[in-house]
């Protein structure tokens, strides 16, 4: 693989933007394909919010909406990411990847198939090695985080956050009811326990309070203005209260599946 062959990944939420990261700080060209409204928590470190704001910089790492594809290169040129509204990966064909990243993390496979590209990798559960990718990476927190599977799954999805600060399923908050999400908090507030930090306006005319159940910082919120439906996950409360940094900052989670990323990548190419 050429240093200017195109590296493709989907999704550019907080993980697949440590992925992204590592891959344009080592020199590689990435394209980024979104979803018409990305649903991404930790806004502050998601290459997705480009999306909504046609730009963002994460890390140093300044991403730009493109509309098409052709616009690709000028991006590229002036040393910045491309980011595509493309949630069923119609350019992959014209694009010619080297390399595709199903960074999507939704638990299942949305689409993505090892005839994209010479070679594809999954992020997570949902994906079988040898079959729908060739290569899968784990992303559950633990002694297997980052492990390169070339043969079957990542571990299947528990539904249980890692735990972090000693607190794992009460760190994430999740919407109790349909409707639509607004903002009453932001990034970066330090919380207490049964805060107020959004609201949800359902369609029947009720605003319901969406509160925590930690102290600490809240690292991710959704975007207001997102519908959403129970069980939807809309905020992230860090107990560690010295760390209000992390709220910016790429997670070690994320660099440790986008080390494995780039060993991929680099053994491709010197195969």
């Amino acid at each position: 693989m050429k240093k200017d062959s195109l590296i493709l990944v989907r999704g550019g939420g907080d993980l697949a933007t440590g992925t992204i990261h590592r891959l344009w700080s080592a020199g590689l060209r990435v394209l980024v394909l979104e979803t018409e409204h990305p649903a991404a928590i930790r806004r502050q470190v998601s290459l997705c919010e480009a999306v909504y704001e046609g730009q963002t910089t994460v890390e140093g790492l300044h991403a730009v909406k493109i509309h098409a594809l052709d616009e690709a290169e000028a991006v590229w040129s002036a040393g910045d990411v491309p980011v595509l509204v493309d949630p069923k990966g119609a350019c992959i064909a014209k694009a010619k990847p080297a390399v595709v990243v199903d960074a999507i993390l939704a638990k299942k496979n949305l689409g993505t198939t090892r005839e994209m590209a010479p070679l594809t990798i999954a992020l997570g559960p949902g994906f079988v090695a040898g079959q729908d990718v060739d290569v899968v990476v784990e992303t559950k927190r633990g002694h297997k985080l980052g492990r390169i599977i070339r043969e079957g799954s990542a571990i299947p999805n528990t539904g249980v956050p890692g735990v972090i600060g000693g607190y794992g399923a009460e760190r994430v908050i999740h919407a109790q009811a349909t409707g639509v999400f607004e903002d009453v908090r932001s990034i970066a507030d330090f919380v207490e326990p049964g805060e107020t930090i959004a609201r949800i306006r359902t369609p029947e005319g009720e605003v319901l309070p969406v509160t925590t159940q930690i102290p600490g910082i809240l690292r991710g919120l959704l975007r207001s203005g997102y519908p959403v439906t129970p069980g939807f996950k809309v905020a992230d409360v860090d107990p560690r209260r010295s760390e209000l940094e992390n709220c910016f900052l790429i997670s070690d989670k994320a660099r440790c599946i986008a080390g494995s990323v780039l060993e991929l990548v680099v053994a491709n190419s010197i195969e």
